[in-house]
């Protein structure tokens, strides 16, 4: 066997046989190449190449979105997992997942959504992934009609949970609404209570890679991060409050040394030209490397050379690459994210849709799209249909939010 037994490919819901004939000889695909194929083929993927990563979608060419942001923590994922002995399949159907359950405007969505959604639970990016895969994205019904999302198998729906456990008092991450406990219990059954599987640990730190390394090199791109006028004791000071658990002067001595490398000093006074971009491409894929092949060699230092997936050993990224990769984070959040001209702009994003919120709860069931009608109907109180109602909102997109927006309140 190759780690994955009957248990890890079990789907929660048995599916009819496809009615269409397999012609003779057709090449048979895994289960988890099934999960990776439904994951890339959903909707709420293809609905991310319209949401936020850092640079607003459409506000230039270049930068990323939510979707391609994706598709590269899929691909550093998959390297990263086959190197240790993962299925590369489950890993990079993980990585196309991580993101689904991100509303419009990003991380400046998701607050202003957490604050309307208090009477339901609340909101919470992971929670709504997983809210999406088993409930939300249609592919598939249970007998009784109820929605089955994707219906994956558990290995694939372990490897997307990064936050194991319900809201707690204190905890701002969390991966299952109160709802969706059903789903996450299958999912989660026998696994070690808070603990992700090795899959999962594998997606997020390709996440991290890719959210560090990437952001900054659109920040670079768009003009935003001059890598030779950074606020040094600022972006030290902000990893040290946001990203990491050392202290700001520690990072002091980590940044001076990254910055310090060719790759970087190779990106001062970036101009546009075809010689700067090819050295901040170069940069790029050096520092994924670099965070890549460190975090494998020191897994495999404590886990030794065989195979190693699921629970059978913990990811070990080096505590100075976590540093690193937390002062990248730093520079594209102060640089990029936080910059002023943004504020004015993100006020009114968290406005409209909380409005659209709003609107939406006055005129549903009507209102809502066909496929989710019949859940405000079945609801069986205000929290619930709520949570309908955030169901929607977050299904949208940085162009069709204010889109319905301008519809409903016109």
């Amino acid at each position: 066997m190759d780690g994955y037994g009957a248990w890890e490919r079990a789907r929660r819901v048995r599916e009819p046989v496809k009615r269409a004939q397999i012609a003779a000889g057709a090449v048979a695909r895994s289960e988890f190449e099934r999960d990776r194929a439904r994951v890339l083929h959903s909707q709420a993927l293809r609905r991310l190449a319209a949401t936020t990563q850092v640079v607003a979608a459409g506000e230039e060419d270049f930068p990323r979105t939510r979707l391609t942001h994706s598709l590269e923590v899929a691909q550093i994922g998959r390297e990263l997992g086959a190197a240790l002995g993962c299925d590369p399949d489950v890993v990079d159907a993980a990585g196309l997942a991580h993101d689904l359950g991100h509303p419009p405007y990003g991380h400046n969505g998701e607050a202003a959504l957490d604050a309307v959604a208090a009477p339901c639970g609340g909101f919470e990016g992971n929670a709504q992934t997983l809210r999406a895969l088993t409930r939300l994205e249609a592919k598939i019904l249970a007998p009784d009609g109820a929605p089955a999302g994707l219906n994956l198998t558990r290995a694939v729906l372990d490897a997307t949970v990064k936050y194991p456990w319900p809201r707690r008092a204190g905890e701002r991450k969390y991966g299952v609404y109160a709802d969706d406990r059903p789903a996450f219990d299958w999912v989660r059954a026998a696994a070690p209570d808070g603990r992700c599987c090795l899959e999962a640990q594998v997606m997020d730190w390709a996440d991290d890679v890719a959210y560090s390394v990437h952001d900054v090199e659109d920040g670079v791109h768009a003009g935003y991060v001059k890598i030779e006028a950074l606020d040094r004791a600022a972006v030290c000071e902000l990893a040290a409050d946001a990203y990491s658990a050392e202290s700001a002067g520690d990072l002091a001595t980590v940044l001076d040394d990254l910055l310090d490398l060719p790759v970087l000093r190779d990106l001062a006074d970036h101009d546009g030209s075809r010689g700067a971009q090819v050295a901040l491409k170069r940069a790029t894929s050096e520092l994924t490397g670099r965070f890549v092949s460190a975090a494998v060699l020191a897994t495999r230092e404590r886990a030794g050379d065989g195979p190693l997936r699921r629970y059978a050993a913990d990811l070990v990224v080096p505590r100075r690459i976590a540093a690193e990769c937390a002062l990248l984070k730093a520079v594209a959040a102060r640089y990029v994210m936080n910059r002023r001209d943004v504020t004015t702009v993100q006020s009114r994003q968290r406005e409209l849709l909380t409005e659209l919120i709003d609107l939406l709860a006055d005129r549903a069931p009507a209102a809502l799209d066909p496929a989710l009608r019949p859940d405000w109907l079945a609801a069986p109180d205000d929290a619930a249909r709520l949570r309908v109602v955030v169901d929607q909102v977050a299904g949208l997109t940085d162009l069709s939010a204010p889109a319905w927006h301008a519809r409903l309140a016109g």
